[in-house]
Formats: structure tokens, C-alpha cells, sequence
């Protein structure tokens, strides 16, 4: 699992800085335009922007965990993912929408492995030798 780590870390920093920018600087767009966002309306552009900036901070916690790899630093980006990812995963699971079966699914199936894939890395996070 240790050889996933930096490769795992890149792929949830990457997901973070793009909703994150994406987020930010176009909140209408994304409100918009990605499935099942529009589900809970009505749109703030005040919340995406807070949120949006939120997600590019975990991006960037994330990305340095990947860059450095140091123990304390990929334990806490690690945690602070999952402090949103379980909470965003909760939320979905009991507010899906019975008109769109496919994409209530797949929205389950991503936030699912948003859980996963951040708690799979944990361990290995764990054993990170202190220097």
C-alpha cells in the first residue's frame, strides 16, 4: 500500500484543486452543470464561493502531503479529506433523487470511493518512518 501512497494523495489532490477552482472562480457553473448539484436548491453564490475555497485548501494541504510525503503532514491531509468526504458521503446517502436513478448510483458509487480510497491510505500513512 506505502507505493499507492504519493500516487493516491495526487489523484484526491488533483479532485480537490479542480471542484475547488472550478468551485471558486465559476460557483453558477458548477451549480449548473454538474449533475445533481441542482437537487438542493436554491443556488447561493456566497456558499459555492466558500465552498469552493474550502475544497482548493484541502488541494493544497493534499497536494503537499503528496509532494512531501512527511508522516505528520499526509496524516492530517488524510484526515481533514475524510472530515469532508464522510460528511459529504452521509449527506448524499440519504438525499438522493428517486427521478434519476442512474445518477443517484453513480453519485452514491464516487462518494463512496471518496470515503475509501482516503481511509485505504490511512494505514500506510501510519507507517511513515519519523526522521
Amino acid at each position: 500500500m506505502s507505493r499507492l501512497l504519493r500516487p493516491g494523495l495526487i489523484v484526491l489532490g488533483v479532485i480537490q484543486l479542480v471542484v475547488g477552482t472550478w468551485t471558486l472562480f465559476f460557483p453558477a457553473s458548477f451549480y449548473n452543470d454538474v449533475p445533481t448539484v441542482d437537487w438542493t436548491p436554491p443556488y447561493s453564490e456566497h456558499l459555492f464561493r466558500d465552498f469552493g475555497s474550502t475544497t482548493l485548501g484541502i488541494g493544497i494541504v493534499v497536494a503537499a502531503a503528496a509532494i512531501w510525503l512527511e508522516r505528520r503532514l499526509v496524516i492530517v491531509a488524510l484526515l481533514a479529506y475524510l472530515s469532508y468526504s464522510v460528511t459529504h458521503f452521509a449527506f448524499h446517502a440519504h438525499h438522493l433523487n428517486s427521478d434519476s436513478p442512474g445518477l443517484s448510483g453513480l453519485l452514491l458509487a464516487f462518494t463512496i470511493l471518496s470515503v475509501l480510497i482516503p481511509a485505504a491510505l490511512l494505514p500506510a500513512a501510519l507507517r511513515i518512518r519519523v526522521t
